[in-house]
């Protein structure tokens, strides 16, 4: 499979006034990020509210300009003033809001043709837009509607239109379906896996829902506090997760044991403070939540580092740590 998309150790700081108000801070919201998105997958990037997920969205789709690090498209950074014509509409994304992604004021087939403005016309515009809000199972009437006037899940659809539009090479989704009730995000998942089949386009999936992204995408990536922890091929997620926070995370969504003795340590682990993004641990982020934390992981940070094919971890014990299936039988 060949690369489409790769980011390079992307860092993304903010500085900002602290919450005392009598000095600055650097919030590390993303921290040196890299991964490879291949030509038609889905990588589903996974974590908690705060670990990065929105702002390294931002920056690969080029809204938001990296600290450092390069975010290449077809081996053109996207944030090179001469390389945004040759790559517009090549990147699109689908946000959480749908009601806030559309202008109020126009109706939903032109904010679906925006896209295409400068590429063609107004009347071709529309068509192709008519055409796409058909694909995602809206109906000619929609279009002609203003977004109030639409239910969420045809706002979501509406939006996905408009990041099709333009035959993207890549589509972001961030946290596409959470505002939705759980039928709408049943179907809306289920379109988003169809068109991928029609139009072939590469999908970054973000979201906190583990389940979710397990059935959408072909590898997992986990973020904890700016940084990636594991990335992992779905078909093997399951069994062969190496860092205790991916452990953590699979242990609450799977079914509990009847004896209530199951995962108890992993699950415990999501029940600690997070530390701030301004202010993050030293060595590994993750060791002031995890049990098997030793002298090593305090003061020296690990590299996201190969485990088997396709498989990259970021802890210094992968592979020497109890396996998922009896994280937590110790502690009960």
């Amino acid at each position: 499979m060949s690369t489409l998309l790769s980011v390079q150790d992307v860092k993304k700081h903010f500085h900002v006034r602290s919450t005392l108000g009598n000095h600055n801070e650097t919030i590390y919201a993303v921290d040196g990020v890299s991964f490879e998105l291949g030509e038609g997958e889905t990588l589903g990037l996974v974590g908690e509210s705060g670990c990065g997920k929105s702002t390294l969205a931002r920056v690969v789709t080029g809204l938001q300009r990296q600290t450092a690090g390069a975010v290449l498209l077809s081996g053109a950074e996207v944030h090179d003033r001469g390389s945004r014509d040759a790559i517009r509409g090549k990147l699109q994304m689908v946000f959480q809001d749908p009601a806030g992604s559309l202008d109020p004021k126009h109706k939903v087939v032109d904010s679906v043709a925006e896209p295409l403005v400068g590429r063609l016309n107004k009347k071709e515009r529309r068509a192709r837009a008519f055409e796409m809000l058909e694909r995602v199972g809206l109906r000619r009437e929609h279009g002609l509607r203003y977004p109030h006037q639409l239910s969420g899940g045809q706002q979501q659809r509406a939006c996905i239109a408009r990041a099709l539009v333009s035959d993207p090479a890549v589509i972001v989704f961030d946290e596409a379906l959470s505002s939705l009730d759980v039928s709408q995000q049943a179907q809306i998942a289920d379109l988003i896996r169809e068109l991928q089949q029609e139009f072939r386009s590469s999908y970054l999936f973000i979201t906190h829902d583990l389940a979710t992204a397990s059935e959408l995408s072909d590898r997992i990536a986990i973020m904890y506090l700016g940084e990636l922890v594991e990335v992992v091929p779905v078909a093997s997620f399951e069994q062969n997760t190496l860092h205790p926070y991916s452990q953590a995370l699979l242990a609450a969504i799977l079914a509990p044991d009847p004896s209530g003795r199951e995962q108890v340590t992993a699950v415990a682990m999501l029940d600690a403070d997070v530390p701030s993004a301004a202010r993050p641990p030293s060595g590994c982020r993750f060791h002031t939540r995890c049990p098997y934390a030793q002298e090593r992981c305090v003061s020296e940070r690990p590299a996201l580092e190969p485990h088997g094919e396709s498989h990259w971890v970021a802890c210094h014990f992968a592979g020497a740590l109890p396996p998922p299936s009896t994280v937590g039988a110790e502690a009960a």
